[in-house]
């Protein structure tokens, strides 16, 4: 009885020690984000949005002002600068705005070249960056290759022969044929040749899926693997310093996402003035016919 006594005082005095605390928390500043590409034998483009508080409301008026439209942007290849058009289209009924194209007459992505933007939004504000396209890397083969006691999935695997220069940097993109509509870059799809430089060796990539799919294959047992039947492509890209380490970091945030033992960090951005990355892709590819 003295024990149940005890227990009791116990939970009323620590039940007394609760406090409610209101935080004030400061609103958070909206600033342009870009997501800009420059790929071999394309002409670049870039997508522009605002990035809104963590716990601002999200409904479709929000949405619909995220898109920065307006903006005037300059980009430069070390031999001509060029000003990118602004354009709609539509995608599933839904017309996507803040989207600037450069035109192919004009300007297209040549390895070795370095690509500098300055943008300027309708408030004012001045964004700049630059990415060089790098030489691509040819991989020496490709293949698929069955998971231990699995029958039927599997991983593609490749052998690279990396060049023997310091600061090579990759990202792995496949999509299946009939299956995938773009090309899909798994969690781990970039990587820097810190502790390869040089050397010759045999790597695997499990299969990328769009984040929140519904489909079965992202839901089942065929999950991140590729199936006997599949016929894969592979886009294997060299990219610069700038566009691995904002990849790098933006997939350590995913792949954390949710966890309490995750270590918070911001990701790097080789933006001036704003969030997001301006990338440079050169890809190799080369086709898996998964047996």
């Amino acid at each position: 009885m003295k024990k149940i006594v005890y227990l009791f005082v116990l939970a009323v005095v620590f039940a007394s020690c609760e406090k409610n605390i209101t935080l004030d928390l400061p609103k958070s500043e909206s600033k342009v984000v870009v997501d800009g590409y420059v790929e071999t034998g394309l002409p670049p483009y870039i997508v522009l949005s605002r990035s809104s508080g963590y716990f601002d409301p999200i409904n479709a008026s929000t949405i619909n002002n995220l898109p920065e439209t307006g903006a005037k942007i300059q980009i430069n290849d070390g031999f001509l600068s060029v000003e990118m058009i602004e354009i709609d289209t539509v995608i599933n009924g839904t017309i996507i705005r803040g989207i600037y194209f450069t035109n192919a007459n004009l300007m297209i992505g040549i390895p070795g070249r370095t690509y500098t933007i300055n943008i300027t939004t309708k408030a004012g504000e001045v964004i700049t960056s630059s990415t060089k396209l790098q030489l691509p890397v040819t991989l020496d083969s490709a293949w698929f290759k069955l998971q231990e006691n699995n029958d039927t999935l599997g991983l593609t695997w490749a052998h690279l022969t990396d060049p023997d220069t310091i600061g090579n940097c990759y990202r792995w993109f496949a999509k299946r044929v009939t299956k995938d509509n773009l090309f899909l870059a798994p969690f781990g799809s970039t990587v820097e040749d810190k502790f390869f430089n040089g050397k010759s060796f045999d790597f695997a990539y499990n299969r990328g899926n769009i984040q929140n799919s519904t489909a079965d294959d992202d839901n089942n047992a065929e999950v991140g693997l590729f199936k006997k039947g599949d016929t894969i492509i592979v886009k294997f890209c060299a990219v610069d310093k700038g566009t691995f380490e904002f990849w790098r970091d933006a997939e350590n945030q995913m792949a954390n996402n949710g966890s309490p033992f995750a270590v918070p960090s911001n990701i790097k951005s080789n933006i001036s003035g704003g969030l997001g990355v301006f990338s440079s892709y050169s890809p190799v590819y080369d086709t898996i016919i998964a047996r």
